[in-house]
């Protein structure tokens, strides 16, 4: 099994990993890291840590961030560096988190993992419209 860490600014992670919880109900090898922007050198320590426990109990691990370049991000691609079979991926979005823990078991890696994230992930985000129901001379009113 891949663990999973979701983090992000301020309580990003924590709502994310509530919203999960809800849909998919309690999803184990699954941590939130949350950075509340006080303390960098805390909040790495506590994201090395959760990425080291799932590490030690899972085949790899992903660390899902919410932003690109951000300081979740960074710190997370720092301790990427310390493990082996660690990804990180930005731009973690709930239908991607969901998607996954339902296929968790077909992904054989991290790396397998993260690439199907992000496909995932950009077929959840989309625009769609409903047209206006009745006439046009209803709509005037």
């Amino acid at each position: 099994m891949i663990g999973f860490v979701l983090t992000g600014h301020g309580n990003f992670s924590l709502g994310l990993k509530s919203a999960v919880d809800m849909v998919a109900g309690d999803t184990p090898a699954f941590k939130a890291v949350p950075f509340d922007g006080t303390s960098t050198d805390t909040y790495a320590a506590d994201l090395r840590a959760a990425i080291s426990e799932l590490h030690e109990e899972c085949d790899g691990v992903v660390v899902f961030c919410d932003l690109l370049g951000g300081t979740p991000f960074n710190q997370a691609m720092l301790a990427s560096q310390v493990f082996n079979n660690v990804e990180v991926v930005a731009g973690v979005n709930l239908p991607m988190l969901i998607e996954l823990i339902v296929m968790r078991g077909a992904y054989a890696t991290a790396e397998d993992t993260a690439e199907a994230a992000v496909t995932v992930g950009q077929a959840g985000v989309t625009h769609k419209k409903l047209e206006p129901m009745g006439d046009d001379e209803d709509d005037e009113m």
